[in-house]
């Protein structure tokens, strides 16, 4: 299926796939076995309201190949204006699934962002968990714009299937959308704190957190320092019930 046939709805001009998890695994490992680029965001409220504010950041979410409702604020935003989504397809466990989904076809995998001792570390656990995966390269997030060639050089060299970046969100997607061309990495993803909980560094919220959909409370618990960015989330409530006829036609 085309990135554009895709069912989608748009939240304040944010086009986010309505794909349930199943869904979307099968469309992105048809994109690896046609070789087909493919840049996928996991999109939270944050990302969302980043994108009204600031037009560059909403003209790169535009050019992706997928946008997953990952935040729960999203699913709930889609439901709000009528144009609910199959379900949230977490990041965390969409990373999950297409480990599962390519263990059996050996798919190559490269993991850039987080220190070098975390995405080491959960690197480690996923060769554990998924013993048909190969880990072809693993690099910490902390580099400098001079050092990106190099980077995309060594990536393309040993042409991984999926490649996961574990950066904050205004540098991963951004610096993934710069580079997908040059990439040409079947599946791209941004996956923010995921190697902290991948590697143990962080837990990640219990099952009583994630069907409250709070599971934002559990990390702001664990990461004081996101109170700031965390204030977001009512704003971003308040302005979809307060502008519900002009949600999806942003």
């Amino acid at each position: 299926m085309p990135a554009e046939r895709i069912s989608k709805v748009r939240i304040f001009g944010v086009p986010i796939s309505r794909m349930g998890m199943k869904q979307t695994v099968q469309y992105l490992s048809e994109a690896v076995e046609r070789r087909q680029p493919h840049q996928v965001i996991t999109a939270n409220p944050i990302m969302v309201m980043a994108a009204v504010h600031d037009e560059r950041y909403r003209s790169m979410m535009q050019e992706a190949e997928l946008i997953v409702p990952d935040g729960t604020g999203v699913v709930w935003a889609a439901k709000h204006v009528g144009e609910p989504v199959t379900e949230r397809v977490a990041g965390y466990d969409l990373l999950q699934e297409l480990m599962r989904a390519g263990e059996p076809k050996s798919w190559k995998v490269y993991m850039l962002g987080a220190s070098t001792e975390v995405v080491e570390a959960a690197a480690n656990k996923l060769k554990d968990a998924y013993p048909g995966i190969q880990i072809v390269g693993c690099r910490n997030g902390y580099f400098t714009e001079d050092q990106d060639q190099e980077i995309i050089q060594h990536i393309v060299q040993t042409a991984p299937d999926l490649l996961l970046v574990g950066r904050s969100a205004d540098k991963q997607e951004p610096w993934i959308a710069r580079y997908k061309q040059q990439l040409q990495v079947p599946i791209m993803m941004g996956i923010g704190g995921s190697f902290d909980v991948l590697s143990g560094k962080l837990k990640r919220a219990p099952l009583f957190f994630q069907k409250l959909r709070i599971e934002w409370l559990y990390r702001l618990l664990q990461e004081p320092w996101r109170f700031k960015r965390m204030l977001t989330l009512p704003k971003f409530a308040v302005k979809v019930i307060r502008e519900k006829e002009k949600v999806t036609k942003y």
